[in-house]
């Protein structure tokens, strides 16, 4: 004996919960369900327990995607001053951080508790720890086989997210869904994500651990971001790590410019001018952390002498060294630490303005599942809620 619902929706995080609060808005039967325990895991965790839960100022610019035109429709559907009215609306009070990035004051738990706020609806019904065993489709929709029996739905919503935190309970199944019913799914890889450093710079970096700087870094497809950078002992972090991870390639060289503030010409020339038998590295060390200075001069990017001993060209090159610092990462810290997964399922088979998929009616993919990367900001956030209330007016 199977239960008939008329949506199911797999995964109870940000997208999913988002996408079946606004179906049964509409006066859908709905059905939540999740391997999980409890709703919104990664929703608590994120920006340090305070969640980064929009931005503002979001556009189609902080997106990748293969199709850089698939997030029009969602971002303008529902954007983020509707998300912002809506946790102004259950009383969450929130601050604004560098960037436009939008916190809540006290917890994460707050966005969980509005969206199952928001899923208090006589017509929603949740379900937890359900292993679904199989889905099949039917002439009127689906059927899942699942550890609490099976259910059957006109349409099914895959908001399961993607590789990144698998301590989270993060798994392949949405794309595994999506290869079931022949849509493709894009390759993917960690994003956000800290790099690991190869052996060498490992070992002369090690030392700089816990140090953070501003700089801008340059990845060799052209995008650059101007953030902070934090040296760990595994490799480089911060948010302008996390930021070009996300356009980084196995094998690239990142350019790192380590006063990207400071008119380092001028500020050189100035120093050999005022203070002549000042050491350079004296002088730098006014500028960047002295022990970064230290390891820049044991590894022979800059050489230690009185100002007054550096000529033009010495000067030029001491500029150069600390604007274009180079360094190829070994790799990613991987899917463990990254806070999202690029690549995914294929936007192209997916409607833009609904997110069903253009070949199999009645089934939809919300959120990190596919293929859209926000930017660290807020963005993949607004994408979960974009998606997700887009899809629940369809569905």
């Amino acid at each position: 004996m199977s239960e008939q619902v008329d949506v199911i929706v797999i995964g109870a995080g940000a997208a999913g919960l988002m996408c079946a609060a606004q179906a049964a808005q509409r006066g859908r039967q709905v059905l939540v369900m999740d391997h999980a325990k409890k709703p919104g895991r990664k929703i608590l965790i994120s920006g340090g327990g305070r969640c980064n839960f929009t931005n503002y100022d979001v556009s189609a610019a902080n997106y990748l995607c293969r199709n850089p035109h698939f997030v029009k429709s969602a971002l303008s559907q529902y954007s983020n001053w509707d998300f912002i009215s809506l946790v102004s609306k259950h009383g969450i009070a929130f601050e604004e951080r560098e960037h436009g990035q939008l916190f809540c004051v006290d917890s994460a738990k707050e966005i969980v508790n509005l969206l199952l706020a928001e899923c208090d609806q006589p017509t929603l019904k949740q379900r937890y720890q359900v292993d679904i065993q199989t889905i099949s489709q039917t002439e009127d929709g689906f059927v899942l086989q699942t550890s609490q029996g099976t259910w059957q739905c006109q349409s099914l919503v895959i908001a399961t997210g993607g590789l990144s935190m698998p301590k989270l309970g993060a798994t392949p199944f949405g794309y595994k869904v999506a290869e079931q019913f022949a849509i493709p799914v894009l390759p993917t890889c960690a994003g956000l994500v800290p790099f690991t450093l190869h052996v060498a710079d490992k070992e002369a970096l090690a030392e700089l651990s816990g140090i953070a700087l501003p700089v801008e870094i340059h990845a060799p497809c052209g995008t650059s971001f101007k953030e902070a950078l934090l040296f760990t002992h595994r490799g480089l972090s911060g948010p302008a790590v996390l930021q070009i991870s996300s356009y980084w390639q196995p094998g690239q060289t990142l350019t790192i410019n380590l006063l990207p503030n400071v008119d380092v010409d001028d500020a050189l020339a100035e120093a050999r001018e005022q203070h002549p038998n000042q050491t350079l590295k004296t002088t730098l060390s006014r500028l960047v952390p002295k022990r970064l200075v230290e390891v820049l001069i044991e590894r022979g990017l800059l050489v230690d002498k009185p100002m007054k001993q550096l000529t033009p060209s010495a000067l030029k090159q001491t500029a150069q060294a600390l604007q274009e610092w180079q360094i190829v990462p070994n790799g990613t810290e991987g899917y463990r630490t990254a806070e999202v997964t690029l690549g995914g399922v294929d936007t192209d088979w997916l409607s833009s303005k609904t997110m069903e998929c253009k070949t199999v009616p009645g089934l939809f993919f919300v959120g990190e599942v596919m293929d859209v990367t926000g930017w660290l900001g807020g963005y993949n956030f607004q994408w979960a809620w974009s998606s997700g209330y887009v899809a629940g007016q369809w569905v």
